[in-house]
């Protein structure tokens, strides 16, 4: 079995949490029993996340070694200027060594994700500092990655969704929402 979860801000990618004070987790939305995500988004990133009943498959998904894209969309303090998507493009070095290259591209959020849904809390406004939305498709999972790539260019992250993971798309999929989908 394979499930696409739109998860929402602010929800671990766990079932259980042990702080006080408790932290929403994947046990509040009825998922079915005996899926575990194969992958993880950050707490406070937002999308598509697998789950799934089979191991292999989750291995199959989350190993480096095969390739599989997971492509974000990325709104960045700042506006990006040639040269640091480039350098996004080449591969940026952070301190836990250099990452592959990624895809990037900027985007206009309103034609190309119309049905982006509003994040609770929002995301801060600063009226004189410009904000701008990339399309970043990266083929490892470290850490935190998309944001320190960011970050170490000079364009803080602000909001992050994961859009895809290879072929496997969040499409119109509701915040807290799931849906089985094919392997």
């Amino acid at each position: 079995m394979l499930i696409a979860f739109n998860k929402p801000y602010g929800v671990l990618c766990q079932f259980t949490d042990r702080s006080l004070p408790p932290r929403p987790t994947l046990a509040g939305f009825g998922l079915p029993a005996g899926v575990y995500p194969a992958g993880r988004l950050d707490h406070d990133s937002e999308g598509l996340l697998l789950l799934t009943d089979d191991g292999g498959l989750a291995h199959r998904i989350t190993d480096p070694r095969h390739k599989r894209a997971k492509t974000y969309r990325v709104q960045v303090e700042g506006d990006p200027q040639p040269e640091q998507l480039d350098a996004l493009r080449r591969g940026i070095v952070l301190n836990d060594g250099p990452t592959r290259p990624a895809q990037v591209r900027r985007i206009d959020i309103d034609a190309e994700m119309p049905t982006l849904w509003p994040r609770d809390p929002p995301v801060r406004v600063r009226k004189t500092v410009p904000d701008a939305w990339l399309e970043i498709a990266i083929r490892e999972g470290r850490n935190r990655q998309v944001r320190r790539m960011t970050a170490a260019v000079g364009l803080p992250t602000l909001r992050l969704v994961r859009v895809a993971i290879g072929d496997w798309t969040l499409d119109d999929l509701a915040p807290g929402a799931w849906r089985p989908v094919r392997d």
